[in-house]
């Protein structure tokens, strides 16, 4: 299992039951052995939903969880695949099979590797507009998704409590609305400290799923 992807997973889990006061240990051990495990994506992704339709309580970060999986196949399992398997059709009815699964939390995560890789500072301007390439045509769609980020950069020059007022009146139909504010808060400042944390939990709507994606985008390290 990518060590990155474990740090990521555990306090993903840990911030999200400790604050949601559930059980969760259980769930992370199983999940953890199936991330780590021989199986093949799909009976791996299969094994991760039976893992959270036992366990209600954490549905909410299921998705989230689905992001890791994914990160952690193309970390370390495909490595034991051909060189070419991300390009067969195996993997692009898996693709296919699975559009609708995950989030754009996962982007973010891509960033970061290669922001390890090419030893720079992670930035919400150079996510945009190098990353995601929000500004050219053909990615559109990008641009689209990311509408409301691209049109609140202003608030890297603000503070936390208008992050968290912007993001308690996006619209319900924005694409981007479920991880605006840890996404937008991680950009904000990559390193905070234990009392920004809280003033970040204070100012939610969600605490213990905002500060659980604060958490595993903050511990995507190795």
């Amino acid at each position: 299992m990518d060590s990155k992807v474990k740090n990521a997973l555990e306090n993903l889990f840990n911030t999200f039951t400790a604050l949601e006061n559930v059980p969760g240990q259980k769930e992370l051990a199983a999940l953890t052995t199936i991330f780590a495990g021989d199986q093949d994506f799909m009976s791996k992704l299969n094994a991760m939903d039976k893992v959270f339709d036992d366990s209600a309580q954490l549905d909410a970060i299921r998705e989230v969880t689905f992001d890791l999986l994914l990160i952690n196949f193309f970390a370390e399992d495909a490595k034991k695949l051909d060189e070419d398997y991300l390009e067969s059709p195996e993997w692009e009815q898996i693709e296919e099979e699975t559009l609708n699964r995950g989030t754009e939390l996962l982007n973010l995560l891509l960033y970061l590797n290669e922001c390890e890789d090419e030893e720079i500072e992670p930035s919400l301007d150079d996510y945009l507009k190098e990353f995601l390439l929000v500004e050219e045509d053909e990615f559109q769609d990008e641009h689209r998704i990311y509408e409301d980020i691209i049109a609140n950069q202003i608030l890297m020059e603000s503070d936390m409590k208008e992050i968290a007022k912007v993001s308690k009146n996006l619209s319900d139909e924005s694409e981007i609305k479920d991880i605006f504010y840890p996404v937008m808060a991680y950009f904000y400042n990559t390193s905070p400290t234990d009392e920004e944390i809280k003033e970040f939990k204070n100012l939610s709507e969600d605490a213990p799923f905002d500060a659980a994606i604060l958490s595993l985008i903050l511990n995507f390290k190795p």
